[in-house]
Order: structure tokens, then sequence, then C-alpha cells
């Protein structure tokens, strides 16, 4: 007869045994990948949501561009210096390039402004898309009482832009003017063209039969604005320890590999100013030195045309597409080309300047008013 503890309770596996521990991380590590797969479904939703409604957007502003004339010429706003103005003064009021980038690209498909204004307008994205960077560092220093890290960190930002993209402007008009890049032209494909037609046309054209045209306009900004917040959602968030940035923490400090960073992450968020304000946290933790963010910025204002060609390719301009790659031939030619041969210089005016402007009250307040009053004075000229 067995004795008492040897039947079928004896056979099952006791807490702590190691069936029960295997079966607990079996249980734990489906559960982590049910949580992932729901993750990447979740994001896939709102990429999918986010590009309609960035197709939506395009759409409607290029319906509504015309309604744009009227105040662009009431306030006398037109060739190159006034463009620019309103690019890069755009650029400060949605902290952001992008939307404004593809604004321009919409008033010029529309006929409203010819290919060098658009090509001065999406310049002026640059200049002001650094901005969100100045503002984060600002909120940081007034509210959480925290160094003024961050305001240098987005003054670095802004001067690395400003160096590096205003001589883009002239080139780049030549360019355009002599028709360097006239061959480099991409169509929308058809069956994206009649997917188009068929999904968001019938609903724009309704609008625009009982909407004037600058009202259309208006409501094609705020939904391209909800589309960039849309497509945010689907980002993960880079701050977490996920990225590992404590192993390749030594790798970063060199200037090659900054650029390449800045780079990818912005290819990856399609959000130039995501990419930069992600500068602020990584340099305040000591992942990022002072003289690595010139690098990453520069990476970060080539690779954030992505969105704005695959805009051009959306509203079927072949010429728009050829302005965007010429913004971004010359952008990334120029950067190189002082990331490669003249960054030790480079990169010791940039810090020195960002130290005497942050070096007191008064610098910090002639360098705002400096960067607010030049483009709105560009902009009424």
């Amino acid at each position: 007869m067995p004795s008492e503890g040897t039947g079928d309770r004896a056979l099952a596996p006791r807490p702590g045994h190691p069936d029960v521990l295997a079966g607990a991380a079996g249980l734990a590590a489906g559960q982590q990948r049910l949580r992932a797969l729901a993750g990447a479904v979740t994001r896939a939703g709102y990429s999918l949501a986010g590009l309609m409604l960035f197709i939506l957007a395009l759409e409607t502003l290029k319906k509504g561009a015309g309604g744009l004339k009227p105040v662009l010429n009431g306030v006398s706003a037109d060739g190159v210096l006034n463009l620019l103005g309103f690019g890069w003064s755009g650029a400060y009021a949605v902290m952001s390039g992008s939307p404004v980038a593809a604004i321009s690209l919409s008033l010029y498909a529309g006929g409203t402004i010819s290919d060098v204004e658009a090509f001065a307008m999406i310049n002026g994205t640059r200049l002001g898309a650094s901005f969100i960077v100045l503002f984060v560092g600002f909120l940081l220093w007034v509210f959480r009482r925290r160094t003024a890290d961050g305001l240098y960190i987005g003054v670095v930002a802004l001067l690395t832009a400003f160096t590096l993209w205003l001589p883009v402007l002239p080139i780049g008009i030549l360019a355009l003017r002599s028709g360097w890049f006239d061959s480099v032209r991409l169509s929308t494909p058809g069956a994206i063209t009649s997917f188009v037609d068929v999904a968001f046309d019938p609903a724009v054209n309704l609008a625009a039969d009982h909407l004037p045209r600058l009202v259309m306009f208006v409501l094609g900004i705020g939904l391209l604005l909800g589309a960039f917040t849309v497509f945010d959602r689907a980002l993960p968030n880079l701050e977490q320890p996920s990225l590992r940035v404590e192993r390749i923490k030594d790798w970063i400090h060199n200037p090659l590999a900054m650029f390449v960073l800045g780079l990818l992450i912005t290819a990856m968020t399609l959000s130039v100013s995501l990419s930069l304000t992600l500068l602020i946290p990584l340099s305040l933790k000591g992942y990022v030195r002072r003289e690595g963010i010139i690098p990453y910025v520069m990476g970060a204002n080539i690779s954030t045309w992505v969105d704005t060609l695959v805009a051009a390719l959306l509203l079927n301009s072949p010429r728009a597409f050829t302005i965007v790659f010429t913004e971004m031939v010359i952008g990334g030619t120029i950067s190189l080309i002082v990331l490669v041969f003249f960054y030790r210089p480079y990169s010791r005016l940039i810090l020195a300047t960002a130290h005497r402007v942050t070096h007191s009250r008064r610098g910090f307040a002639l360098f705002l008013g400096t960067i607010f009053v030049v483009p709105l004075v560009l902009f009424f000229v």
C-alpha cells in the first residue's frame, strides 16, 4: 500500500520546482510576445490612419491653395525673401518643419507660388524646425529648475541649421534655374493616383463646392497637423532602455557616428522635431556630449526630407519632387563637406557662439529677438 504523499498529489510539481519555474517563464514570455504583437498592430493602425489623413490633408490643401493667393497679395508676400520668411516663421508657429514644407508644395502644385518660391519656403522650414529644441529646453529651465543645458542644446541646433541651410538657398535657386536636376522627376504611380481619385477626391470636391477656398486651405492645415499627431502615436518611445544606448555610449561620441544616428532616427520617426528634441534628455543624462549635437543635427536635417518627398509624390507633381530633391542634395553636400573637411573649426565656432548666447540673460534675449525679428522682416519686406 502506498505511503501517504505518494499519490497524484505527490506527483504534481511543487512551488519552486523547476517545472513550475519553467512554466511561469514560458507564460511570461508568451504574454510579452502578445504585448509586443499588440503594440506592433496598434502602431501599424496609427501609421495607416496617419497616412490616410496625410493624403486627405494634401488634397484639401491643393484644392484650397488658390484661397491663400489674395492673402499673400494683401501683405505683398511674393518672391524668394518673402517666402523664405513665411516658411521660417511657419515652422516656428507649428514647431515643426514638415507640415509647412508640405504646405509649400501644395501651394506650388496649386499654382499659387513658383518653383523658386516653393524652394525658398521649404528652405525656411529648415531654419525654423529646430526651434522646438530651444522651446523644450526653455520649459525645462523655467518650470523644472534645471540647468541651462537644454537652452544651450537648442541654440546649438538653431545655429547649425542657420549656418548650413542658408547657403543652400542661392545655390539651390541657381540649380533650379539652370536645370541641374531637371532630369530627376518622379510622377505618382498610376495605382496611387487612382486610389486617391476614388477614395479622397469625392469628399474633397464636395467640400470645395460648399466652402470658400481659404477655408479649405485652413481645414487642410488642421488635417495636416492632425496627421503628424497620429503619426507620432505610431512611434516607439525612443527614450526607453530598449535602445541599449548604454552599449553604444562610447561609439556615439564619434562625429560621423552621431551624423549617422541623426540620419537613422529621423528617417525612422519622419520627424526632425521629435528626433532633435531627444537630444535634450540624452545630453542631460550624459549619453551625448555637447560637441556631438552638431553632427546629429546635420544628419537629422537631411533625412527629414523623406516625408516631404512622399508629399511631392502624392501631389502628382514631378517638378515638386525635383524641388525637394534639389534641397536635399545640396543641403546634404554642404553638410558632408563641413563634416569631413572643416568639422573642428566649425564646431568650435558654433559651440563658442552658443556659450556666449546662453552665458547671460541679455545675450539670450538678444538671440531670441534676432531669430524672431529676422524671419518677420523677410516676410514683410
